[in-house]
């Protein structure tokens, strides 16, 4: 096994604790291999695929749909840049949706703390009677409207 890292090894240079690195070993997000004395041994490709697990979950993707993308990439062969853009690209137009909420609950609360009230009775101007909670749970205001402007119960 050349050319391995030792569970320590891809921890520090991850930052990705032991702990984790061995869950997304039982998840099937990483491979390792095992030494005669059964110490784990990744090869310096399972540094990518953790480096990407990092960065999909820091932009809300759940571990289950990570495993569905990784589990796309060949097993074979170290993926290469196009199967790693491949796979990024299907979930564009879902970062992009998180971009515009982000930048919209950025700017309401820039607004909102603006006001200088800071108080939910004076607040009740923006929804009188709490009469959103006619349109379903949730933060009514924040999240996206479906088609034709209906919107569903969460």
């Amino acid at each position: 096994m050349q050319d391995s890292l030792t569970i320590g090894e891809l921890a520090a240079r991850s930052g990705v604790a032991p702990s984790a690195l061995r869950y997304y070993e039982r998840l099937g997000l990483v491979r390792a291999e095992r030494t005669g004395g059964n110490q784990r041994r990744y090869a310096r490709s399972e540094l990518r695929r953790v480096s990407f697990i990092r960065i999909a979950q820091q932009v809300g993707v759940s571990l289950d749909e990570i495993r569905a993308a990784l589990e796309s990439l060949p097993a074979s062969r170290t993926p290469t840049a196009s199967d790693w853009a491949e796979l990024s690209a299907s979930w564009r137009s879902r970062l992009d949706e998180r971009i515009r909420l982000l930048s919209k609950l950025r700017d309401d609360l820039d607004g909102c703390i603006g006001c200088g009230c800071l108080s939910l009775q004076r607040c009740t101007l923006y929804n009188p009677d709490d009469s959103l909670a006619a349109e379903g749970t949730g933060p009514r205001l924040m999240l996206p409207r479906p088609p034709g402007g209906a919107v569903t119960p969460s």
